[in-house]
């Protein structure tokens, strides 16, 4: 008969470091355990051996294998937990810096044991801004979040705002612009108690920034290549991992951005904050140049900023009841255009009214290597969602020369109202990618008319659909606040009356196209001025919103960049990721190659052993690459991310499916 193994033999002692409150030093204790010991065990015998105080925030983290041991049921052999471990009895929510998308720095008490994509759900409802989904956390460009940072206001340069989800300390005193911003907590679940923030006051995050001096602006200002953007966006966390198993430590500062460019239901109503920061991350991309624009798109963006920067710092009160609401009648034919999306609209429409058609002498440039842009006049004719040409109007009561199938093709504009430049930049789906097409239209109202049908038909709409004539009076807004000519029987601004320093808004490598001469500035203060003279009548809310859709069209927006090596090629290579299409670009000449869209993608998959990704589009068209640049996980994300983002509907409630998320952008093994 086998002799029953000793208490000795079965059991080890185990290090456990128990993190204390802030300020207090980590004490270590050593505590005999056994394999079948369960995690909830071991930590009330570690609370019984110290101190009497609130232990509820407190889990275990294992240091080697950088995870938390939250399973308290689980035993000690089932983690494959021994002598050699080293554990950390530490706070689940802890310290740390925010950087929102206006610039300003936060300090708010976040879960480091949540996943990411729950953990900035929390920071979203306290900030109050909704559908958080849509946003993530960056580690800044120079990585400065792997140096431990302390806490030492009076080292701090910059202004910090203190947000303290846990203390349960006194309330403010005064309004919120005390930088002191605090909210209840449940300590069960580590979660506010309510649904939205606590504020003291006004919100301030709903309050746009003054526009920085220029020889500040100047000191952010780097140009960017494409390499450049590639690196830096090579920071964005694993939705699907806590803070602490991304290396992630007290007091680092982080970027909170919106990292999926699909702004879904924003509601002014509702949105404050949301339009707000939506607006500062769009006006800082255009500042320090992180997307590309035109000159006269450089100064309609700096008219909108004068008028907004105008109105906010306006002495007098602003009444948001004056801003315009969207028309209830307007507002229920929308839901239900959204309601019939579901069915089979186009039949239905087709029924019961006569699908306009659009006629008229346009030029057509197909771009070829190596050859000069020549337009060439022909008569084209707009039906349903094609695109017809003809040699001349003759000839259109018979076979066109060509036809354009604009279902799922990308309409970019190519406009320049100034040069009276009005084109369309059609880039229509074909098995191994995407095909060019150039269309001129020879005046702002045609341009506007055949641009919305161009737009519908890629989404598989005619313009027998409502949304047609709002389309067209947005793109005609849009051009008008891209002529800096003043408007009829306005005279031009009186520069000398006006205080505005234009170099405020603008880039700096604009802005010093101009100062050679001391005349150039005044040049452009005038043009800003006359610009601003097209939407003086825009309320502070239709400003930012003008603002972001103007953002939404220029050509690379929402556009992330990646250092890849395709399979087979010996090269590396840039690869665009927008929220419809994939991109490959030439790294030598920042140039497209080919384009993939996310809807003729049949599947994707990641081998995990050996880092690559995988993808299947329609007609047997297949790529694989493995990442140079960045880890395949944040491609992999940006893919399932976006794809979960297109399940949204107006009629689901807004708590996402994060089962579903976790699906589409998780790691899986083969």
């Amino acid at each position: 008969m086998a002799t029953p193994a000793k208490y000795g033999e079965t059991s080890w002692q185990l290090s456990v470091q128990v993190d204390q409150k802030e300020g207090d030093e980590s004490m270590k204790f050593k505590m005999r355990v056994m394999g079948d010991l369960h995690i909830g065990g071991l930590m009330l015998k570690l609370v019984e051996k110290i101190s009497k105080c609130d232990w509820s925030d407190h889990a275990l983290w294992w240091e080697q294998r950088k995870c938390w041991l939250l399973k308290t049921h689980w035993t000690l052999d089932k983690y494959g937990i021994q002598a050699d471990a080293e554990l950390r009895y530490t706070p689940q929510h802890k310290p740390l810096l925010l950087q929102l998308p206006n610039m300003k720095t936060i300090q708010m008490t976040v879960s480091f044991s949540n996943v990411v994509f729950k953990t900035v759900t929390d920071i979203c409802r306290i900030l109050n801004i909704r559908r958080p989904e849509e946003l993530s956390l960056l580690k800044p460009p120079d990585d400065a979040s792997k140096k431990k940072k302390k806490k030492d206001k009076d080292s701090e340069q910059e202004e910090i705002w203190d947000i303290d989800l846990l203390s349960g300390g006194p309330s403010g005193t005064g309004p919120m612009y005390s930088k002191t911003m605090k909210a209840t907590y449940d300590p069960e679940n580590g979660m506010p108690m309510s649904a939205t923030s606590v504020w003291f006051g006004e919100n301030p995050l709903a309050e746009s920034q003054t526009n920085l001096p220029p020889a500040e602006l100047a000191k952010m200002y780097q140009p960017l290549s494409l390499v450049d953007k590639a690196v830096n966006n090579a920071g964005w966390l694993d939705s699907s991992r806590s803070l602490m198993e991304q290396d992630i430590q007290d007091y680092d500062k982080l970027l909170l951005r919106f990292k999926y460019n699909v702004f879904f239901d924003i509601n002014p109503k509702y949105d404050g904050v949301r339009i707000t920061q939506l607006y500062e991350q769009a006006r800082w991309s255009i500042l320090l140049e992180e997307i590309d624009c035109t000159e006269e798109e450089m100064l309609m963006f700096a008219s909108l900023q004068y008028r907004i920067c105008k109105l906010t710092m306006s002495t007098e009160p602003l009444n948001n009841s004056n801003e315009p609401e969207i028309d209830e009648i307007e507002a229920a034919l929308s839901n239900l255009e959204v309601t019939l999306e579901a069915g089979h609209t186009d039949k239905i429409l087709e029924d019961i009214t006569d699908v306009p058609e659009l006629a008229n002498s346009l030029r057509l440039f197909r771009p070829k290597r190596l050859t000069l842009r020549s337009y060439k006049e022909y008569w084209f004719v707009f039906k349903d969602t094609t695109i017809s040409y003809y040699k001349n109007k003759e000839a259109s009561s018979g076979e066109p020369i060509e036809q354009f199938h604009l279902r799922g093709c990308e309409v970019v504009p190519d406009v320049n109202v100034t040069e009276k430049k009005f084109g369309i930049k059609l880039l229509l789906p074909v098995a191994d990618g995407m095909n060019e097409v150039y269309i001129r239209c020879d005046n702002e109202t045609q341009y506007a008319k055949w641009k919305a049908a161009c737009v519908l038909a890629s989404k598989g709409k005619t313009m027998a659909y409502s949304s047609y004539k709002t389309e067209v009076k947005h793109i005609q807004s849009f051009l008008q606040m891209k002529n800096l000519a003043p408007p009829p029987g306005q005279s031009a601004p009186d520069v000398e009356a006006m205080d505005m320093n234009a170099e405020c808004f603008v880039s700096p490598r604009y802005a010093k196209k101009h100062k050679t001469k001391q005349v150039c500035l005044r040049f452009l203060t005038a043009r800003i001025l006359e610009a601003h003279q097209n939407i003086a009548q825009l309320s502070l809310v239709e400003a930012k919103m003008r603002f972001i859709q103007a953002w939404q069209s220029l050509p690379e927006f929402g556009i992330k960049y990646y250092i890849v090596r395709f399979k087979g090629s010996k090269k590396d290579e840039i690869l665009g990721i927008s929220y419809n299409r994939m991109i490959r670009i030439d790294m030598s000449t920042g140039l497209p190659v080919t384009t993939w869209r996310f809807a003729n993608m049949k599947q994707w998959n990641v081998n995990w052993e050996i880092r690559q990704v995988a993808i299947e589009f329609d007609q047997h068209v297949s790529i694989a690459f493995s990442c140079v640049s960045c880890d395949c996980k944040v491609v992999h994300e940006f893919i399932g991310g976006y794809i979960f983002l297109s399940t949204r509907s107006k009629d689901q409630n807004e708590t996402q499916n994060e089962e579903l998320f976790h699906k589409l952008t998780g790691v899986w093994m083969n």
